[in-house]
């Protein structure tokens, strides 16, 4: 069980490996270790409000709900297992990625009612221009779009294959990236239609995150095989360039404070800094070592900090068959840590 009186313990070293991103910027500020049973997916942030939700599931599945400034535990919300859950701020109505999707109060942590869908919902997109909520799910239909007002369905659809990250500009446009096609499918965000996709095969393969320079009109998917940031044109998917990542990526993001572009990586543990010097012009900034495990990411727009989440785990699993792969180690209990990266 999830313990409120755990203290929080910071540090501010991280070991590295050698040679791997000192020299830059950004640097691991704080570490908490907030322990809990239980997996993880996503991590998401309340800006405004200052709250950090972080989905666990397990035996005791929930939302535990954090101040984003200190990392002391607020509460949580009583969910079966999901992934992760995005706010509207207008409203204060959540929405965490479960089968039923559970709409709760963002103030009272209370649950409103369980919303029926089909799919299986994973990832999470809230699109504050028209406050909705994309559910993205990785069986059919890949989206279901839920009104925030009052948590009613408006539509379902596929989009081609299998969804993980989205973006949006704000101006009629979501963005998703469709992980076994190498593609990022665009949706006209008032008929709820895919206009296009915009292929990235043979520059980056099984995309897995996915950010947007919504001013400047440009898309940055993060890439795994290879592991590449695919930077292109959001208007005709037209690629501007290509720049290697670490491995192993489950999260992007773009911070339009500092016009820079974050991947976040597990399989290595480290996040790759891209800066944007012009819309034609792109660099890798640093290469930050953080925590293995830490493969997702969010995003703190006031203080400009990156928040990730990671687990220590015990020796690989035994693979099943001969010359098969390792099964992913053990969480070692209590392990699980909160990391904050900024300058």
């Amino acid at each position: 069980m999830f313990r409120l009186g755990l203290a929080i313990a910071v540090t501010i070293a991280i070991c590295a490996p050698a040679g791997w991103g000192q020299q830059g910027p950004y640097k691991v500020l704080k570490t908490a270790r907030v322990g809990g049973d239980g997996g993880f997916d996503y991590v998401n942030v309340d800006v405004e409000n200052r709250r950090l939700y972080i989905a666990r599931t397990g035996r005791t599945p929930r939302i535990n709900v954090y101040n984003l400034d200190t990392l002391e535990p607020v509460g949580e919300v009583k969910t079966t297992n999901a992934h992760g859950a995005v706010i509207d701020t207008k409203t204060n109505h959540g929405f965490a990625t479960t089968k039923p999707v559970t709409m709760f109060d963002s103030t009272t942590l209370a649950n409103i009612k369980s919303i029926d869908v089909q799919g299986n919902p994973d990832g999470a997109f809230f699109d504050a221009s028209n406050q909705r909520a994309y559910i993205l799910s990785h069986s059919s239909p890949h989206v279901t779009v839920i009104d925030s007002n009052d948590g009613s369905i408006v539509k379902a659809f596929d989009i081609g294959g299998m969804p993980e990250q989205a973006a949006g500009d704000g101006k009629g446009h979501v963005y998703i990236d469709v992980e076994d096609k190498d593609n990022i499918a665009v949706v006209d965000t008032k008929t709820l239609e895919v206009t296009a996709h915009y292929d990235v095969a043979g520059k980056g393969g099984t995309c897995a995150g996915l950010a947007m320079d919504a001013k400047n009109r440009i898309l940055f998917a993060a890439c795994r095989n290879p592991s590449n940031m695919v930077i292109l044109n959001a208007d005709d998917g037209k690629v501007i360039t290509t720049l290697e990542i670490g491995k192993g990526t489950d999260g992007a993001l773009f911070n339009p404070n500092t016009m820079e572009a974050f991947s976040s990586q597990g399989a290595d543990g480290t996040l790759t800094i891209v800066k944007e010097n012009s819309p034609a012009n792109f660099v890798v900034e640093q290469t930050l070592p953080t925590m293995i495990g830490a493969r997702t990411s969010a995003l703190d727009t006031k203080t400009n900090h990156i928040i990730l989440i990671a687990a220590e785990t015990g020796p690989p699993a035994p693979p099943a068959q001969p010359g098969g792969r390792a099964g992913r180690g053990a969480m070692i209990p209590d392990s699980f840590t909160i990391l904050v990266v900024g300058k």
